[in-house]
């Protein structure tokens, strides 16, 4: 695991996950697997038929030169183009949204976890974390007698 997007969790309701591939430049790689990667505010949209990720921040190559990559360039994401038309039709029309929830690598390539969600409300949120901490403390409750 590189990177995860643990509020989108807290901000979001998660309706659909997608594994995605990401392109990357060569002075991308060495910041990925030393952990600088940070996935806050960043948010995919399908555009002409392609999946784009925007504001994921790679951090800097210390081993490069000038000709080193851009902190937040956007990046292309790389996932069938069935999925592609169909998860951008349900961002067009239901009003849902594209985010990145976590960044890994599986067999020595970078992959991306996507998920299509929908926006909680403050009342939502209220409810989550009652519920959290509900459960944290029947957690407690019972972690004594087991």
């Amino acid at each position: 695991m590189i990177a995860a997007n643990r509020k989108a969790h807290f901000d979001y309701f998660i309706i659909e996950k997608l594994e995605a591939g990401i392109s990357l430049v060569g002075s991308e790689l060495r910041p990925c697997r030393e952990g600088r990667v940070n996935l806050k505010d960043s948010y995919a949209e399908e555009v002409d038929g392609q999946l784009w990720l925007y504001d994921m921040h790679i951090g800097s190559n210390s081993f490069s030169n000038r000709l080193d990559h851009e902190p937040e360039r956007k990046r292309r994401l790389l996932a069938h183009k069935k999925e592609i038309i169909k998860w951008g039709y349900k961002v067009k029309t239901s009003g849902m949204s594209i985010v990145p929830l976590r960044i890994y690598f599986k067999e020595g390539k970078v992959k991306v976890e996507i998920a299509l969600v929908k926006g909680k409300t403050k009342y939502d949120k209220r409810d989550s974390i009652a519920k959290n901490d509900a459960k944290r403390d029947t957690e407690r409750e019972l972690g004594g007698r087991f």
